[in-house]
């Protein structure tokens, strides 16, 4: 595994209240992880266990209440901590990010962001075209066209490329498939998949056990506000009973990997995916 490039250490958040501080409970309680560069790394739990509320410590949306968060060498909740340096760092794509497109064009809104570092209009251009290369979306077919005229996979993934025109090292996803068909779905996968053999980290944040199990490195499972769990998805998924404890369910394909290893068919644990499965039931 790679070296880590986000390091947290005892991290507790309590959000502000009115109510006194000893009656607040933490959104997030003692969190310890971290991830490696150039890793997919999967951040699951039911809703109110405090996945958003880590992911937004990545580039200082939120400062720890108490601990330490380091990402690519930068102490967030520092005094002196260069914030902007770290949110060109960190780029966070949450949930339906299509609608939040605005511009005429597919161009002007990928453009947006870097238009907000003064780059030059050379500078500007070249990441566009990288952007919308890295995502699919070939300039010279999509650049002029209107986003609203593109179908709902294609508009992620613009609104994806205007995150990546910022050069983002680190790229934090919030349910990156929700809303969009099969097809939109794997399309999508395939770009994240890509990013991630270019170096990007690449972190997710979902409740989709198929969507993890296709895309994670390494897997995190919060439940009110603790980190409970965590390892590779294989290792993970195989613990049922422990994760219905906390809510969840693994994916359909590691419950019947489970349900047949329990029958007496000795299955590797290092089947993951449904090519590798199909190969060994079949040979």
């Amino acid at each position: 595994m790679n070296e880590a490039i986000i390091q947290v250490q005892h991290l507790s958040h309590i959000y502000a209240a009115k109510q006194a501080t000893a009656l607040r409970r933490p959104a997030l309680l003692d969190i310890n992880l971290e991830i490696a560069r150039s890793s997919c790394a999967a951040i699951i739990g039911v809703t109110g266990s405090g996945k958003s509320t880590l992911v937004q410590h990545f580039n200082g949306l939120l400062l720890p209440t108490s601990g330490t968060v380091i990402v690519d060498g930068i102490e967030v909740g520092a005094s002196k901590a260069d914030l902007p340096k770290l949110r060109q760092q960190v780029g966070l794509l949450f949930q339906f990010p299509e609608a939040q497109l605005f511009e005429k064009t597919v161009y002007a809104d990928v453009a947006f962001g870097p238009q907000r570092l003064h780059l030059s209009r050379q500078e500007m251009r070249v990441r566009v075209i990288q952007a919308l290369a890295s995502v699919g979306l070939p300039h010279a077919t999509y650049a002029q066209r209107s986003p609203f005229e593109l179908s709902g996979g294609q508009r992620r993934r613009v609104a994806l490329a205007g995150v990546l025109a910022m050069r983002p090292t680190i790229l934090v996803l919030d349910e990156p498939g929700v809303g969009l068909d099969a097809e939109g779905r794997e399309e999508f996968y395939k770009h994240i998949r890509a990013l991630k053999q270019e170096g990007i980290t690449v972190i997710l944040v979902s409740h989709d056990m198929a969507e993890v199990a296709a895309l994670a490195d390494q897997l995190f499972v919060l439940h009110q506000g603790s980190l409970v769990m965590q390892g590779v998805p294989r290792t993970i998924f195989a613990q049922t009973a422990l994760l219905h404890d906390y809510g969840l369910a693994p994916p359909p394909l590691s419950m019947l990997l489970t349900l047949l290893r329990q029958r007496g068919l000795d299955v590797p644990v290092e089947i993951a995916t449904v090519e590798d499965a199909f190969t060994f039931l079949t040979r």
